[in-house]
Protein backbone atom coordinates (compact mmCIF):
# COMPACT_ATOMS: atom_id res chain seq x y z
CA UNK A 1 0.00 0.00 0.00
CA UNK A 2 1.56 3.44 -0.94
CA UNK A 3 0.44 6.30 1.07
CA UNK A 4 1.53 9.07 -1.16
CA UNK A 5 1.05 11.72 1.98
CA UNK A 6 1.98 15.23 0.20
CA UNK A 7 2.22 16.74 -3.05
CA UNK A 8 5.01 19.20 -2.25
CA UNK A 9 8.32 18.84 -2.63
CA UNK A 10 11.54 20.57 -2.48
CA UNK A 11 12.45 20.25 -5.86
CA UNK A 12 11.02 20.98 -9.43
CA UNK A 13 11.46 18.07 -11.87
CA UNK A 14 9.59 19.79 -14.66
CA UNK A 15 10.38 17.17 -17.13
CA UNK A 16 9.11 14.41 -15.64
CA UNK A 17 7.50 13.85 -12.67
CA UNK A 18 4.78 11.61 -13.11
CA UNK A 19 3.05 13.36 -9.58
CA UNK A 20 3.85 16.88 -10.73
CA UNK A 21 4.54 17.70 -6.99
CA UNK A 22 7.04 21.24 -6.28
CA UNK A 23 7.02 23.30 -3.59
CA UNK A 24 4.08 25.46 -4.09
CA UNK A 25 2.07 21.98 -3.42
CA UNK A 26 0.06 21.56 -0.42
CA UNK A 27 -0.24 18.17 1.75
CA UNK A 28 -3.79 17.45 0.54
CA UNK A 29 -7.48 17.08 2.37
CA UNK A 30 -6.11 14.15 3.75
CA UNK A 31 -5.98 15.28 7.49
CA UNK A 32 -3.37 12.85 9.91
CA UNK A 33 -6.48 11.21 11.43
CA UNK A 34 -7.25 10.08 8.41
CA UNK A 35 -4.13 8.94 7.11
CA UNK A 36 -3.62 6.70 10.76
CA UNK A 37 -6.88 5.80 10.33
CA UNK A 38 -5.71 4.30 6.57
CA UNK A 39 -2.94 3.15 8.13
CA UNK A 40 -4.58 0.79 10.30
CA UNK A 41 -7.10 0.12 7.90
CA UNK A 42 -4.90 -1.85 5.38
CA UNK A 43 -2.93 -3.67 8.58
CA UNK A 44 -6.38 -5.02 9.06
CA UNK A 45 -6.70 -6.02 5.19
CA UNK A 46 -3.31 -7.67 5.15
CA UNK A 47 -0.71 -5.24 4.11
CA UNK A 48 2.42 -6.25 4.88
CA UNK A 49 4.26 -3.45 3.49
CA UNK A 50 3.42 0.56 3.31
CA UNK A 51 5.71 2.62 1.18
CA UNK A 52 4.99 6.98 2.04
CA UNK A 53 5.67 8.70 -0.63
CA UNK A 54 4.82 11.98 -1.91
CA UNK A 55 5.83 14.80 -2.84
CA UNK A 56 8.60 14.99 -0.58
CA UNK A 57 6.94 12.95 2.58
CA UNK A 58 9.21 14.30 5.38
CA UNK A 59 7.83 17.59 4.73
CA UNK A 60 4.12 16.40 6.35
CA UNK A 61 4.04 17.70 9.39
CA UNK A 62 2.79 14.53 10.74
CA UNK A 63 5.40 12.36 8.82
CA UNK A 64 7.33 11.19 11.94
CA UNK A 65 4.07 10.31 13.86
CA UNK A 66 2.52 7.83 10.57
CA UNK A 67 5.87 5.94 10.22
CA UNK A 68 6.32 5.48 14.03
CA UNK A 69 2.48 3.86 13.75
CA UNK A 70 2.72 1.98 11.02
CA UNK A 71 6.33 0.22 13.22
CA UNK A 72 4.08 -0.59 16.08
CA UNK A 73 1.70 -2.03 13.90
CA UNK A 74 4.95 -4.44 12.74
CA UNK A 75 4.43 -3.98 9.17
CA UNK A 76 7.42 -2.93 6.98
CA UNK A 77 7.87 1.24 6.04
CA UNK A 78 9.81 2.11 2.84
CA UNK A 79 10.20 5.83 3.13
CA UNK A 80 10.75 6.84 -0.55
CA UNK A 81 12.07 10.26 -0.10
CA UNK A 82 14.48 12.69 -1.73
CA UNK A 83 17.31 12.94 0.74
CA UNK A 84 17.21 16.66 0.89
CA UNK A 85 17.02 17.63 4.65
CA UNK A 86 17.32 14.84 6.73
CA UNK A 87 16.44 15.25 10.25
CA UNK A 88 17.94 13.40 13.53
CA UNK A 89 14.55 12.21 14.22
CA UNK A 90 14.03 10.42 10.64
CA UNK A 91 16.87 8.64 10.76
CA UNK A 92 16.18 7.08 13.83
CA UNK A 93 13.07 5.90 12.49
CA UNK A 94 15.51 4.94 9.30
CA UNK A 95 17.15 2.43 11.57
CA UNK A 96 14.26 0.87 12.71
CA UNK A 97 15.13 -2.89 11.42
CA UNK A 98 11.34 -2.83 9.55
CA UNK A 99 12.66 0.54 7.67
CA UNK A 100 13.57 0.71 4.26
CA UNK A 101 14.61 4.23 2.57
CA UNK A 102 14.55 4.49 -1.58
CA UNK A 103 15.50 7.83 -3.50
CA UNK A 104 16.29 8.17 -7.04
CA UNK A 105 19.33 9.20 -8.31
CA UNK A 106 19.84 10.78 -11.96
CA UNK A 107 23.47 11.02 -13.10
CA UNK A 108 27.10 10.64 -11.68
CA UNK A 109 27.77 14.18 -12.79
CA UNK A 110 26.19 16.70 -10.16
CA UNK A 111 25.35 19.17 -12.56
CA UNK A 112 23.44 17.26 -15.06
CA UNK A 113 21.39 15.62 -11.67
CA UNK A 114 20.97 19.50 -10.85
CA UNK A 115 19.68 20.66 -14.06
CA UNK A 116 16.55 17.67 -13.65
CA UNK A 117 15.93 17.86 -10.44
CA UNK A 118 15.85 22.30 -10.83
CA UNK A 119 17.47 22.85 -7.94
CA UNK A 120 21.21 23.56 -7.42
CA UNK A 121 23.61 21.29 -4.57
CA UNK A 122 20.32 18.52 -5.32
CA UNK A 123 23.26 15.83 -6.17
CA UNK A 124 25.01 16.32 -2.77
CA UNK A 125 22.47 16.27 -0.50
CA UNK A 126 20.84 13.17 -2.02
CA UNK A 127 24.33 11.33 -2.06
CA UNK A 128 25.75 12.88 0.67
CA UNK A 129 22.79 11.73 2.43
CA UNK A 130 22.70 8.14 0.71
CA UNK A 131 26.37 7.59 2.21
CA UNK A 132 25.32 8.50 5.75
CA UNK A 133 22.79 5.94 5.36
CA UNK A 134 24.94 3.41 4.26
CA UNK A 135 27.24 4.67 7.50
CA UNK A 136 24.13 4.44 10.03
CA UNK A 137 23.33 0.81 8.24
CA UNK A 138 19.91 1.84 6.94
CA UNK A 139 18.83 -0.24 4.35
CA UNK A 140 18.44 1.81 1.12
CA UNK A 141 17.39 1.20 -2.22
CA UNK A 142 18.65 3.55 -5.53
CA UNK A 143 16.48 3.81 -8.73
CA UNK A 144 18.18 5.40 -11.64
CA UNK A 145 15.62 7.25 -13.72
CA UNK A 146 17.13 7.15 -17.11
CA UNK A 147 15.19 10.29 -19.30
CA UNK A 148 17.69 9.38 -22.63
CA UNK A 149 18.96 12.15 -24.46
CA UNK A 150 22.27 10.73 -23.67
CA UNK A 151 21.92 10.98 -20.15
CA UNK A 152 24.78 9.13 -17.76
CA UNK A 153 22.44 6.77 -16.46
CA UNK A 154 24.57 3.80 -16.09
CA UNK A 155 27.19 5.83 -15.15
CA UNK A 156 24.84 7.08 -11.94
CA UNK A 157 23.91 3.44 -11.26
CA UNK A 158 27.70 2.26 -11.31
CA UNK A 159 28.48 5.03 -8.92
CA UNK A 160 25.70 4.00 -6.72
CA UNK A 161 27.21 0.22 -6.29
CA UNK A 162 30.83 1.71 -5.97
CA UNK A 163 29.52 3.93 -2.94
CA UNK A 164 28.05 0.66 -1.29
CA UNK A 165 24.59 0.49 -1.93
CA UNK A 166 23.24 -3.22 -2.40
CA UNK A 167 20.25 -2.51 -4.81
CA UNK A 168 20.39 -0.53 -7.87
CA UNK A 169 18.49 -0.61 -10.80
CA UNK A 170 17.28 1.40 -13.59
CA UNK A 171 13.97 2.40 -14.90
CA UNK A 172 12.79 4.76 -17.49
CA UNK A 173 10.40 7.75 -17.50
CA UNK A 174 6.46 7.01 -17.73
CA UNK A 175 4.30 9.34 -20.14
CA UNK A 176 2.55 10.42 -17.13
CA UNK A 177 2.26 14.09 -14.99
CA UNK A 178 5.31 16.13 -16.29
CA UNK A 179 6.53 14.05 -18.93
CA UNK A 180 3.23 14.48 -21.58
CA UNK A 181 1.75 17.15 -22.53
CA UNK A 182 -1.53 14.84 -23.22
CA UNK A 183 -3.67 13.01 -21.52
CA UNK A 184 -1.69 9.54 -19.81
CA UNK A 185 -2.43 6.03 -20.73
CA UNK A 186 -2.96 3.15 -18.92
CA UNK A 187 -0.34 1.43 -21.50
CA UNK A 188 2.53 3.39 -19.64
CA UNK A 189 1.92 0.85 -16.85
CA UNK A 190 3.71 -2.20 -16.13
CA UNK A 191 0.47 -4.11 -16.01
CA UNK A 192 0.72 -4.97 -12.86
CA UNK A 193 -1.08 -2.18 -11.14
CA UNK A 194 -4.17 -2.78 -8.74
CA UNK A 195 -2.96 -6.34 -8.37
CA UNK A 196 -2.27 -6.83 -4.80
CA UNK A 197 -1.42 -3.10 -4.54
CA UNK A 198 -3.06 0.62 -4.26
CA UNK A 199 -1.87 3.71 -3.32
CA UNK A 200 -3.73 6.20 -1.75
CA UNK A 201 -3.54 10.27 -2.89
CA UNK A 202 -3.28 13.07 -0.85
CA UNK A 203 -7.07 14.23 -1.60
CA UNK A 204 -8.31 10.43 -0.64
CA UNK A 205 -8.44 9.01 -4.09
CA UNK A 206 -7.64 5.00 -4.22
CA UNK A 207 -5.78 4.41 -7.37
CA UNK A 208 -4.57 1.53 -8.68
CA UNK A 209 -0.84 2.48 -8.20
CA UNK A 210 0.98 5.86 -7.87
CA UNK A 211 2.36 5.75 -11.45
CA UNK A 212 -1.56 4.97 -12.55
CA UNK A 213 -3.30 7.83 -10.66
CA UNK A 214 -5.29 8.90 -13.29
CA UNK A 215 -7.11 5.35 -12.66
CA UNK A 216 -8.92 5.50 -9.33
CA UNK A 217 -11.81 3.63 -7.83
CA UNK A 218 -13.09 5.24 -4.88
CA UNK A 219 -11.92 7.91 -2.13
CA UNK A 220 -11.44 7.18 1.36
CA UNK A 221 -12.02 11.13 2.38
CA UNK A 222 -14.60 11.66 4.77
CA UNK A 223 -14.24 8.65 6.84
CA UNK A 224 -15.13 5.96 3.43
CA UNK A 225 -13.27 2.75 4.45
CA UNK A 226 -10.67 1.43 2.39
CA UNK A 227 -12.22 -2.07 2.51
CA UNK A 228 -15.53 -0.23 1.10
CA UNK A 229 -13.19 1.30 -1.66
CA UNK A 230 -11.89 -1.78 -2.61
CA UNK A 231 -15.05 -4.02 -2.63
CA UNK A 232 -16.77 -1.36 -4.90
CA UNK A 233 -17.23 -1.93 -8.75
CA UNK A 234 -15.86 1.37 -9.21
CA UNK A 235 -12.44 -0.37 -8.31
CA UNK A 236 -13.13 -3.12 -10.30
CA UNK A 237 -13.61 -0.97 -13.57
CA UNK A 238 -10.39 0.80 -12.77
CA UNK A 239 -8.15 -1.92 -12.58
CA UNK A 240 -10.10 -3.57 -15.84
CA UNK A 241 -8.27 -0.83 -17.44
CA UNK A 242 -4.66 -1.49 -17.09
CA UNK A 243 -3.37 -3.07 -19.84
CA UNK A 244 -2.50 -6.48 -18.51
CA UNK A 245 0.28 -8.31 -20.04
CA UNK A 246 1.31 -12.23 -19.95
CA UNK A 247 2.28 -13.58 -17.25
CA UNK A 248 1.86 -10.37 -14.96
CA UNK A 249 2.06 -11.86 -11.69
CA UNK A 250 0.88 -9.42 -8.75
CA UNK A 251 3.42 -6.70 -7.68
CA UNK A 252 5.31 -8.20 -4.47
CA UNK A 253 4.92 -6.23 -1.42
CA UNK A 254 8.37 -4.84 -1.83
CA UNK A 255 7.86 -3.80 -5.82
CA UNK A 256 10.31 -1.32 -6.35
CA UNK A 257 12.92 0.40 -6.47
CA UNK A 258 14.79 -2.56 -4.82
CA UNK A 259 12.70 -5.97 -6.04
CA UNK A 260 14.78 -7.23 -9.06
CA UNK A 261 11.49 -9.05 -10.19
CA UNK A 262 9.98 -5.59 -11.20
CA UNK A 263 13.15 -4.56 -12.70
CA UNK A 264 13.54 -3.74 -16.80
CA UNK A 265 15.89 -6.34 -16.82
CA UNK A 266 12.96 -9.06 -16.49
CA UNK A 267 10.53 -7.18 -18.91
CA UNK A 268 8.72 -3.91 -18.10
CA UNK A 269 8.80 -2.84 -14.67
CA UNK A 270 5.94 -1.95 -11.39
CA UNK A 271 8.33 0.09 -10.06
CA UNK A 272 6.68 3.28 -8.56
CA UNK A 273 10.07 4.94 -8.67
CA UNK A 274 9.24 8.60 -7.21
CA UNK A 275 10.34 10.79 -9.75
CA UNK A 276 12.15 13.66 -7.60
Amino acid sequence: MSLEITGRCQLTCPSHCYAQAGPTRGHGTMALGDWLRIIDEAVALGATTLQVIGGEPTLHPGFTELVEHALRLGVNVRVYSNLQRIREDHWALFEHPSATVATTVYSDEPAEHDAITARRGSHAATVGNVAEALRRGVSVHVAVVDLGGGQRAEEARAAMLALGVRSVHLDRVRPVGNATDGLPSASALCGRCGMGKAAVLPDGSVAVCEIGRFLTGGSVAGGASLAAVLADGRWAEATARVPRRPGADPCPPDCAPSNDTCGPSKGDTCNPAEDL
